[in-house]
């Protein structure tokens, strides 16, 4: 079971519950635990805030994944962490590369998931696996593969490639 903390600090749209709920459970279905985590949607002055807090990064990127780190002694809830999105680059980003909008959240969010599972990007390999899983989960939904490089629009821009 899924328990998903939204947490909307933004005007700006946004797809509804039922898809973040849809794009994490997705995600998550090789853990055979329950799971709780929240997903923050922000604006660029917060997700700039963050990313420079915790990536000395002096800019907002499209999603930022905070896995919990508590020891199982200390806390006896399935807490597996934290998604901060900010809308406004997702939105870009989309626009940018030609992608449909919905394609790149659920992109954005099943990457974020995939992170608090332990997946990273940062050797060739490591980058392989994640990615063919995103292509697995993505096609499940009808979207079209994130990494296609046949085409430039689908390029990924360097936020999401500098994710971690």
């Amino acid at each position: 079971m899924l328990e998903l903390d939204l947490q909307l600090a933004t005007e700006a749209t946004a797809p509804d519950e039922s898809q973040f709920r849809q794009w994490c459970e997705l995600a998550l279905r090789q853990r055979s635990a329950d799971s709780e985590l929240t997903i923050r949607l922000v604006d660029e002055p917060e997700g700039r805030e963050l990313n420079h807090t915790w990536r000395h990064k002096d800019y907002a990127t499209n999603v930022l994944s905070f896995p919990a780190d508590v020891p199982d002694e200390l806390l006896d809830i399935p807490l597996l962490g934290d998604l901060v999105i900010c809308v406004p680059v997702v939105e870009r980003e989309a626009a940018e590369q030609g992608k449909a909008l919905d394609a790149h959240w659920a992109h954005l969010v099943i990457h974020g998931c995939l992170h608090l599972l332990g997946y990273d990007h940062i050797d060739d390999d490591e980058a392989e696996e994640m990615e063919a899983l995103e292509r697995t989960l993505l096609a499940e939904l009808g979207h079209p593969d994130p990494y296609a490089d046949d085409e430039p629009d689908n390029l990924l821009t360097e936020t999401t490639k500098d994710l971690e």
